[in-house]
C-alpha cells in the first residue's frame, strides 16, 4: 500500500542514471534536477511526494570516500523525522560497497534507504534509469497495514530485483541486470506487481531510535589469492602501517596454499593482532574451513570465518567495527555474528 501522504527524498550522489546527453554536442551532462518533474514528466504520475537533495558536484561512483558515505549519512540523520524513506541515485560501480557502508552506519534502520543507479544515462531512449528510479521510489513509500515501512532497511534495487545492500555484489557492466545477492533471498521482485519476501526482510525494533554512526577505520586490506602469488605481494599486504584487519579472498570453501611461507606470514600478521577474516573468491556458497586440509590449516593459525560475507560487506564491515574501537578480541567474535543481515547465520 502506497501512502499518498508519503514524503521520500531522493538523493542524487552522482552516477551514469543522473546525465542526459547534451542535443547540439552529443556529450553527456549532468541532470538538472531542479527541474525533474519538467524533464520527467512520469513523476508527475506518483501519488505522494518527492524532494530532492544534491551532491554538488556530483561524484563519480570511483572517487567515493568515507566523507561522501558520512555525507550520505549525515543527509539522513538531518531529514530522519520529515521523510519516510530515502533513496540513493549512486553510481554502480561502488554501490555495493556503499550499500553494505551504510547498512552499519545505520544502526536500528526503521526506513527504507534503497540505493539505485542505471546502466544507461537517464536521458538515453533505451534507459533502464527511468524504471529503476519510479520502482525505488515506489518501494520507498510502500507500508504494510501497520503503516510501517515494507522494508525498513539498506537495499539496492536494480532491473526489478530488491535485494539486501550488504549482500550484493556488481557482476555484470554490461547487461542492464548488473547486481545480485548470491546467498541471499531477494527482499522483492517486481514485475506486474510488488512481490516481497517478508520472511527475509529485517524487522526493526521501532521502541529504539536508530544510530548513526560516522566513525569508520580504513586501517584495513583486501588480499586476493591466486596461483603463483609472491612471498613479496603478501607481504607487502600484511605488513602496511597501522593495518588493523585483512579479508582474505581465497578459493573455494576457504582453501589457500600451504607454504611454509605463507602460513608463517599469517600467523605473524595474527600475532601481531591482526584480523584476517577468510571469504570465498565464488559468488555462491559459504566458507567451511574445515572441510579441506588446506582450510583447517588457516583455521588453526586463528583466520576466522567471514562464513558467505561478500568481500564488500566484509571490508565494511570490519571498517565500521574498528571504527567503534572495539578490540580484537571482540572484533573477532562480532565478524563471525549477524549484525545487519549481512551473515545467513
Amino acid at each position: 500500500m502506497i501512502d499518498i501522504n508519503s514524503n521520500i527524498l531522493l538523493i542524487y550522489t552522482g552516477g551514469t542514471i543522473g546525465m542526459v546527453e547534451n542535443k547540439s554536442t552529443g556529450a553527456l551532462e549532468p541532470f538538472n534536477f531542479d527541474h525533474l518533474y519538467a524533464n520527467f514528466p512520469e513523476m508527475e504520475r506518483l501519488n505522494f511526494n518527492v524532494d530532492t537533495y544534491l551532491f554538488d558536484p556530483p561524484i563519480d561512483s570511483s572517487d567515493i570516500t568515507f566523507e561522501s558515505w558520512y555525507q550520505i549519512v549525515k543527509i539522513i540523520e538531518a531529514n530522519y523525522i520529515k521523510y519516510d524513506g530515502f533513496v540513493i541515485l549512486h553510481g554502480t560501480d561502488t554501490m555495493a560497497y556503499t550499500a553494505s557502508a551504510l547498512s552499519f552506519m545505520l544502526e536500528n534502520l526503521t526506513k527504507p534507504v534503497i540505493l539505485t543507479g542505471s546502466q544507461l544515462p537517464i536521458g538515453k531512449l533505451r534507459t533502464d534509469g527511468k524504471e529503476n528510479l519510479i520502482t525505488a521510489l515506489e518501494i520507498a513509500a510502500d507500508k504494510d497495514q501497520n503503516n510501517n515501512p515494507k522494508v525498513p532497511e539498506v537495499a539496492v534495487y536494480m532491473q526489478n530485483l530488491l535485494m539486501r545492500g550488504n549482500r550484493t555484489t556488481k557482476l555484470n557492466a554490461d547487461n542492464f541486470s548488473a547486481f545480485r545477492s548470491p546467498n541471499c533471498p531477494f527482499l522483492a521482485e517486481t514485475g506486474i506487481e510488488f512481490r516481497y519476501n517478508n520472511h527475509v526482510i529485517i524487522k526493526p525494533d521501532y521502541s529504539k531510535e536508530t544510530d548513526f554512526n560516522y566513525i569508520l577505520d580504513g586501517n584495513v586490506v583486501i588480499l586476493k589469492l591466486f596461483p603463483g602469488i609472491s612471498s613479496e605481494a603478501v607481504k607487502a599486504h600484511l605488513n602496511i602501517p597501522e593495518l588493523k584487519g585483512v579479508v582474505l579472498e581465497t578459493f573455494g570453501s576457504g582453501n589457500s596454499p600451504l607454504f611454509p611461507w605463507f602460513t608463517s606470514l599469517l600467523q605473524d600478521a595474527i600475532n601481531r593482532g591482526i584480523i584476517i577474516v577468510n571469504v570465498s573468491q565464488c559468488l555462491f556458497g559459504s566458507v567451511e574451513m574445515h572441510r579441506y586440509q588446506n582450510g583447517q590449516k588457516l583455521e588453526k593459525l586463528g583466520v576466522i570465518s567471514g562464513h558467505d560475507l561478500t568481500t564488500e560487506a566484509a571490508l565494511a564491515k570490519m571498517m565500521y567495527l574498528f571504527g567503534r574501537d572495539y578490540s580484537s578480541s571482540e572484533v573477532n567474535r562480532l565478524m563471525q555474528v549477524a549484525l545487519s543481515g549481512e551473515l545467513s547465520l
